[in-house]
This record gives C-alpha cells, structure tokens and sequence, in this order.
C-alpha cells in the first residue's frame, strides 16, 4: 500500500485504498517517478491529459461524489501513459497503465 503525506494541499475527494499494478510499478521505477507525485495531482485536479468531457466528469463525480475520477498523465521520455482511477465509492484508487485496464 502507498501513502500519501501531503501538506499545503487541500484534497477534492477520499482515495481509499491506493494500489499499483505490476505494469504501472515498473514504469514509474524505471523512469523514477514518485507515485505520490502522481496521486497529489490527482486528488487536487490536475487530471493530467484528458479530454474536456472526462474533465466535467469528474468535476461532477467530485461535486457529487458517485461517479469515478479519471487521471490520465503522459510520462517523459516518450509520453508513456499512466493511469490514476478513483472508484466511484472512493474505496480504491488504482494507479495503472492503460493496457492493464
């Protein structure tokens, strides 16, 4: 399990229970990203690169509380995606690559 230590920063919504997939993990090894980075961001709105509807989405899941949040964030070098998704009840967040969806 990851913790998150943040300070300063208001969170939007509850994270549940942070967890990585193998695939994720090893990406942000090899390229040395904190997860934790990538988890603030989330949780505070910077969705990273995500169309303008998924914005609203989750502008409305986090006003409303019932629909998953979507991050979406493209890695240097080469733009590799990682994935962050909040569950609708908040229970989890997954940090992912897209083919592990």
């Amino acid at each position: 399990m990851l913790t998150v230590v943040m300070t300063n920063i208001e969170p939007l919504f509850e994270l549940g229970e942070v967890v990585m997939t193998r695939g994720a993990q090893n990406t942000l090894v090899e390229l040395n990203i904190d997860p934790a980075v990538l988890i603030t961001r989330h949780v505070t709105g910077d969705w990273g690169n995500i169309p303008p509807e998924d914005q609203k989405s989750n502008k409305n899941a986090v006003k409303n509380g019932d629909d998953r949040v979507f991050s979406a964030y493209p890695l240097p070098p080469d733009n590799t995606k990682v994935w962050v998704i909040t569950e609708w009840d908040r229970s989890y967040t997954t940090i992912l690559l897209p083919e592990e969806y």
